[in-house]
């Protein structure tokens, strides 16, 4: 049996940039909810073989009862289930797990349930018997969702824990900067002279971290400050 090599710890800093990426980000699970014991267990044995860690629970109340993650991950669930209907886990995950797509899989199913799935942002729909080719194209679009997901939320955060170090005065300006206002008019609208603007301004871009004004424009259209038109 093949046995890898692990990295030394003075080996770390030589590795490229995306290879130190990859070895640091936790490994996507894939969470499986159905009450068909035999079902779970050939799911689990194909995810593992596809490199996914898996969780297996027969009921939502038990899946429920884990701990949300913040690692990149999936749910594969029976929509027809013993103690709670899969779309009202769907709309429980949608609330509590944002990060976690759902792929439904079903022995039978109405067009409205798949309709009513879908329009509540299921990845996917897959009929039992379940193709293993289609099930794993499915949680391997599901997870690169979650990953973006989770990225765009870590993006976000870092966006708002920057805009709080500012001082009420900083986001005064910057609101306004970002409304397309020039520094004259900043200063007239806040009674102040445009070189103390001018100052404020170069101060927000620093706590920002913004390397120009575009991109000072684009985090405050993220964070949902003012637009050109008010």
């Amino acid at each position: 049996m093949r046995t890898e090599t692990p990295v030394a710890a003075n080996e770390w800093t030589r590795l490229p940039g995306a290879a130190l990426a990859a070895l640091l980000q936790p490994t996507p699970t894939v969470f499986v909810v159905d009450d068909d014991a035999c079902l779970r267990e050939t799911v689990e044995a194909l995810i593992g073989e596809a490199g996914w860690r898996t969780e297996t629970f027969g009921t939502a109340r038990d899946f429920l009862a884990r701990p949300p993650s913040r690692e990149p991950s999936c749910l594969i669930l029976d929509i027809d289930l013993p103690d709670l209907d899969g779309l009202e886990l769907q709309a429980r995950v949608a609330d509590e797990r944002p990060g976690m797509p759902v792929i439904f899989v079903a022995g039978r199913s109405e067009v409205a349930q798949v309709v009513r799935a879908m329009k509540a942002g299921a990845a996917d729909f897959l009929a039992k018997p379940l193709c293993e080719v289609a099930l794993l194209r499915a949680v391997r679009g599901a997870i690169h969702r979650s990953e973006t997901t989770l990225l765009d939320e870590a993006q976000r955060q870092r966006l708002s824990d920057r805009y709080a170090s500012l001082s009420p005065r900083e986001r005064e300006v910057m609101t306004l900067v970002v409304a397309g206002r020039l520094n004259k008019q900043v200063g007239g609208d806040l009674g102040i002279s445009e070189i103390t603007v001018k100052a404020h301004r170069g101060r927000v871009m620093a706590k920002m971290q913004a390397r120009s004004f575009a991109e000072l424009v684009t985090m405050g259209r993220r964070l949902g400050l003012g637009s050109a038109d008010n």
